[in-house]
């Protein structure tokens, strides 16, 4: 049957706050660098879906839910430490997928989601913005598509693609490329207005 679990649960308050839980390795010394912290499901050799690790803060009545911060350290000498998230990978069927998602305002709006890179240091520039889906050797490469909502008693939410301006130099550029074929004709650029059922378009 199914092995022993471990549980490691802190104290309850009941008149304040339930206790504290931290995970923390040690500093690192002179010569050395701090240890790592890993969090590993085990394997499934024979059937069957390996664990889930679950990071979730709990429910609040009267207050604010809880965050969940992924904060990296920051180097003086190198690099700052870096966020990766990969989704698995399949041999045989479809790999997995990475899912974003904001909170549902069950009386209101739903939450804000934004995408930035930091302010540029006084000797740098900003970092960039990159969205890509992979090559192919067979079949179509993945699209890439930016859609709003639909309303069904309000308008409908905007695309706006908005350049910075430069003070000292030229303003940035906005290019539309449409892909190259070395074999058949190459891809279009399709710009077409809103369609009104009841009114103009």
């Amino acid at each position: 049957k199914t092995g022993g679990a471990v549980s490691m649960i802190t104290g309850y308050g009941a008149a304040t706050s339930s206790g504290v839980f931290s995970i923390r390795t040690a500093y690192g010394g002179t010569l050395g660098v701090s240890g790592n912290i890993s969090l590993t499901t085990g394997k499934v050799v024979n059937g069957g879906s390996s664990g889930m690790i679950t990071l979730r803060t709990g429910s609040a009545t009267l207050g604010t839910g809880g965050s969940v911060s992924v904060v990296v350290g920051s180097g003086k000498s190198s690099a700052g430490g870096r966020v990766a998230v990969n989704a698995g990978e399949s041999t045989h069927v479809t790999g997995g997928a990475v899912s974003i998602v904001t909170g549902y305002g069950r009386a209101t709006s739903s939450g804000a989601f934004s995408i930035r890179t930091a302010d540029a240091g006084a000797g740098g520039v900003s970092g960039s913005l990159s969205f890509t889906s992979g090559t192919t050797s067979k079949g179509s490469s993945g699209m890439i598509t930016l859609r709003t909502g639909s309303a069904t008693k309000g308008t409908a939410g905007s695309v706006s693609v908005v350049v910075g301006s430069g003070k000292s130099a030229a303003g940035g550029r906005v290019a539309l490329s449409a892909g190259e074929s070395t074999a058949k004709t190459g891809g279009a650029v399709s710009m077409i207005t809103g369609y009104g059922a009841a009114t103009s378009s």
